[in-house]
């Protein structure tokens, strides 16, 4: 039920997941991923639960859901490799941070800029405008 465009779904996707996990159930491969994802990320633990709360990033607040999703796409793209060569840039990123988390991060703060631009000019993703952030986060 995670690819729905419903947000409110979604979030309660995640948040039975997390429950299941908590209540040591048996999780399906999807659900397994995102508590994977949830479990390091012990600042949203008490978030999880929330599915209504709304979350202003101009005013520094980082919404759990979205960077939830963010690292299970990014997990994604690198289990494929794709786009082609993505697993090199991050390698290069996990060698220069020591950190597989860190490099994560990094590499989400590209696929962020590519969302955020395509919405805000009402342009389809710029693909190659990401592979160039993210070469720049591997330098």
């Amino acid at each position: 039920m995670l690819y729905t465009q419903d947000r409110t779904e979604q979030r309660k996707f995640l948040a039975n997941a997390w429950q299941k996990f908590l209540d040591k159930k048996i999780l399906d491969p999807l659900e397994s991923q995102l508590t994977q994802v949830i479990e390091i990320h012990p600042e949203y633990h008490s978030l999880i639960q929330n599915v209504e709360s709304d979350y202003f990033p101009e005013q520094g607040e980082v919404n759990p859901f979205l960077h939830i999703n963010l690292h299970l796409s990014l997990r994604e793209q690198l289990s494929i490799n794709q786009p082609h060569g993505i697993k090199e840039i991050y390698q290069k990123i996990v060698n220069s941070t020591g950190d597989s988390h860190e490099a994560e991060h990094k590499m989400m703060d590209c696929i962020a800029e590519m969302i955020f631009s395509s919405q805000k000019n009402k342009v389809p993703m710029d693909h190659q405008a990401y592979i160039r952030c993210l070469e720049t986060q591997a330098q």
